[in-house]
């Protein structure tokens, strides 16, 4: 199963200009459950396949409201030249086939 058939809200956004949060937000408990175990979104994960080092990112569960939050460095700052996405609007893109 696909990250994208399990997770309702799955968004990314600046927190700064040199870290970026993708926010993970499950309808039930069975498939945040699903998410949290999943190898595929383990920071080590999350790091190669954004092509940082796994000290670069963190994973923070929030079960209250089924959610994760993914942060991390981002390779450039914000606005800087050769960065395409300033708001950080589109960096989940890459987590949307990721297995669970």
């Amino acid at each position: 199963m696909k990250l994208i058939d399990v997770a309702r809200v799955i968004r990314s956004k600046n927190a700064g200009p040199t870290t970026l949060t993708i926010d993970l937000m499950f309808d039930d408990e069975t498939g945040y459950r699903r998410a949290l175990a999943a190898p595929s979104l383990a920071a080590s994960a999350v790091a190669e396949l954004y092509g940082l080092e796994p000290s670069q990112v963190e994973i923070i569960a929030y079960p209250p409201a089924r959610s994760m939050k993914i942060v991390m460095d981002r390779k450039l700052v914000a606005g800087d030249p050769g960065d395409r996405d300033v708001y950080g609007a589109q960096q989940h893109g890459p987590l949307l086939g990721v297995e669970v």
